[in-house]
């Protein structure tokens, strides 16, 4: 089962970013509580103050699907319309994930040192 990685960018006048930022946590608040959702936030991008990215993690793709023609997600789209610019939508699938232990393995000598 692969699960999925939605992604949706945003960038907003400095009018509105404050009404957004309201929308987008009730929003999250609401998706961290539905059925496969794994994880829910919303993100401030540190270069631009106007940018911000909601993010959701869902264990697969028939949980996000039940969950984009809900009346949830239909509120996250009317705060996408607010946006000044078209926003950035993704949807990756992955496979499998790792911790550490990547980090790890990356910076060993093949003598088995670490650096």
């Amino acid at each position: 089962m692969l699960m999925v990685f939605a992604t949706v960018r945003m960038t907003f006048s400095k009018e509105n970013m404050c009404e957004a930022m309201n929308f987008l946590r009730s929003i999250a608040e609401r998706s961290n509580v539905q059925p496969g959702c794994l994880s829910c936030g919303i993100y401030r991008n540190g270069l631009d103050d106007n940018i911000l990215k909601f993010e959701q993690l869902w264990n697969d793709q028939g949980n996000l699907d039940n969950y984009l023609r809900s009346e949830e997600y239909r509120q996250l789209l009317l705060v996408m319309e607010m946006a000044i610019e078209q926003p950035e939508i993704r949807f990756d699938t992955i496979a499998h994930s790792t911790g550490i232990e990547t980090i790890e393995k990356a910076r060993k000598y093949t003598e088995g040192n670490l650096l």
